[in-house]
């Protein structure tokens, strides 16, 4: 007996048993010959995705209406009503619920979604991608009920009312290149129509909606839209394609920069900030104000700085953006963090370490007790090692807590704490903490006396805390505890670890060419001239892969300080940076340069970009 597997589903080619207004129903004909006619797809043809998923789910003993009863979403008599409209009308449960008033649209979304094993798709929060759009005309994707959100290079994210409707899932992919993967998410087919017609129905690149802007007339204020007229409204469309846009580049801050006459967008990629996008100012105050919107910002307050925060799904992608405005004598500048989940949270081995420093990184989480510091300016990966670090050791044998200014990315099993101020400060945070049991104890940034004593009072009781600081090196993180007030003789013993890191750009793996160094860059990588290795460096205008920039994505340029007892002496003298650093160096200690030096030997990044984050002088 041949088996098919379609979409996570196995079923046998001979008999499927489907249920029917819950009841097990015998189907003996099957196609094979036929590319459409397989007995899923016959099945699926007279099935919604309710019966069917009750069925591949749990063999057909619980029906989708047993099941929604229970779960409290409807009683037993608006069951029994529903079910006889059905045999009277014919439509699908969950629809007829709908309907008769029972249960609203996105009650039923998220019920499909739980029951089948897939994402919900909520167009109010879901950017569409443009390109992802353009692969399917909109009749077929009325008439296949189907509306791709996300194109990548790997795969692409559809929207369904039937995730398990195959003659849809196989028109889809004769619209898609080769080797695609179909991600599919779930919502009810009303709010698929809806979000179907408005994807369609207006322009959702960025050139056309500007367009549209520069015909059209008189625009309804931001403000004032309903739920429903957001989803039309050009400066909506024109927010959401700018935000669309740098995610899918993986651009970390967008600069909204307002001029005399018109406004500056720049992406920050990569470290580094490029104009995208010059817009007219007339349209700077809707940018804005839905920005603000968004953001839960007071829009009447533009002389004050403000702080705000949302999260949209782009494409199936959850990511946050911390949003900041700052009044300029142009108008509101306005600054946009992205906090992309899927690609900030990695594992240890992609951030680009090097073997002797991930040995030293599995040295210091082993420790039992003590702490451990990564330091560097703003937007050097901190966080996203430290992340990685929790995540290397996160076990369900270890309880992890933490104290976070905001939480960033949420993360499996840890429990998270968000301070503010007025509300919970770090200091009575960690003294909450301590109550709650925990074995390691991650805070966000020591910044004054109060936290640092906290925390070094909880390494000395025998936990493991994980924290953050803004110094130049690894050497600076002493004289720092020391300038907050800690005592020379309480850090000593009490630090297992001091990280420094900065980001450099990596070289683009398609167009980097070979270079072979001059004599000063012989000098600065300790090689003979005479002798000089091939390395490589970033090729003028790269190419399609890297955006014509010669560097796609960056690498972290680190430096571990590991403490045993002979530095841990030399910290508890009070002796000076200089001093510290001699002892370390005579122990084999690799600074940053040493490390970035290393990543140019092997072809990881170039002079260029090293020097822009590392002094490369002796």
């Amino acid at each position: 007996m041949e088996d098919i597997e379609i979409t996570g589903i196995e079923v046998e080619s001979e008999e499927v048993n489907i249920s029917e207004d819950g009841n097990l129903v015998h189907i003996d004909e099957v196609y094979e010959d036929k590319p459409n006619g397989t007995a899923l797809q016959k099945a699926s043809s007279e099935l919604s995705l309710h019966e069917h998923k009750e069925s591949a789910g749990d063999g057909g003993k619980g029906r989708m209406g047993e099941r929604m009863v229970s779960m409290g979403l409807i009683t037993e008599d608006q069951l029994n009503v529903a079910l006889q409209e059905k045999k009277i009308s014919g439509k699908m449960l969950g629809e007829i619920l709908v309907d008769l008033g029972f249960i609203d649209d996105d009650s039923l979304s998220l019920f499909l979604a739980e029951a089948s094993g897939f994402g919900v798709f909520d167009p109010r929060n879901t950017i569409v991608d443009g390109d992802a759009l353009a692969l399917l005309e909109k009749n077929v994707a009325i008439q296949h009920q189907l509306l791709p959100i996300l194109l990548s290079d790997e795969e692409v994210h559809v929207a369904m009312s039937d995730p398990y409707d195959v003659v849809a899932l196989d028109t889809l992919r004769r619209y898609l290149p080769k080797n695609l993967t179909i991600k599919q998410m779930v919502t009810t087919s009303a709010i698929l129509s809806d979000a179907i017609d408005a994807a369609y129905g207006y322009a959702s690149s960025i050139k056309g909606i500007l367009e549209e802007l520069e015909e059209g007339g008189k625009q309804k204020d931001v403000v004032s839209l309903n739920e429903k007229e957001a989803f039309t409204h050009p400066i909506v469309r024109l927010v959401n394609a700018l935000v669309f846009d740098a995610v899918k580049l993986g651009v970390s801050d967008l600069h909204f920069e307002p001029e005399d006459n018109f406004v500056r967008l720049r992406y920050r990629l990569d470290g580094v900030l490029y104009t995208a996008q010059i817009l007219h100012k007339q349209h700077w105050n809707g940018i804005s104000q839905r920005i603000k919107i968004m953001s839960e910002m007071n829009i009447a307050d533009k002389l004050s700085p403000q702080d705000g925060r949302f999260g949209m799904n782009i494409g199936g992608r959850e990511a946050d953006f911390r949003v900041s405005s700052l009044p300029t004598v142009h108008g509101e500048n306005i600054v946009l963090r992205v906090l992309d989940k899927s690609s900030s949270i990695m594992p240890l081995g992609d951030l680009g370490f090097s073997d002797e420093n991930m040995a030293k990184i599995a040295h210091a989480n082993s420790k039992p007790e003590g702490i451990i510091i990564v330091t560097g300016p703003t937007g050097s990966g901190k966080t996203t090692t430290l992340y990685s670090m929790l995540n290397e050791i996160n076990d369900v044998e270890v309880n992890i807590q933490t104290l976070e200014d905001p939480v960033e990315y949420s993360l499996p099993m840890i429990r998270q704490t968000h301070v503010r101020e007025g509300v919970l400060e770090f200091a009575d945070g960690i003294k909450a903490l301590l109550r709650q049991d925990p074995d390691i104890i991650f805070i966000g940034e020591v910044r004054d006396k109060t936290t640092a004593e906290m925390a070094l009072k909880a390494a000395m009781t025998g936990h493991q805390v994980y924290t953050s600081l803004h110094t130049n090196d690894s050497f600076g993180a002493i004289p720092r505890l020391l300038d907050l007030g800690m005592k020379a003789g309480m850090l000593a013993g009490a630090i297992t670890a001091v990280f420094a890191q900065r980001l450099a750009r990596r070289l683009c793996r398609f167009c980097k060419v070979e270079h072979t160094p001059d004599a000063k860059e012989c000098d600065i990588l300790g090689v003979d001239p005479q002798n000089a290795p091939t390395i490589y460096k970033a090729a003028e205008g790269g190419c399609m892969v890297c955006g014509k920039k010669g560097y796609k994505g960056r690498v972290a340029v680190v430096e571990i300080l590991l403490f045993d007892e002979e530095l841990n002496e030399v910290v508890a003298r009070d002796k000076s940076k200089a001093e510290l650093k001699a002892v370390a160096l005579k122990k084999g200690f690799k600074s940053m340069r040493d490390d970035g030096i290393l990543k140019i030997l092997d072809g990881v990044t170039d002079f260029e970009a090293l020097a822009k984050v590392v002094d490369l002088r002796s």
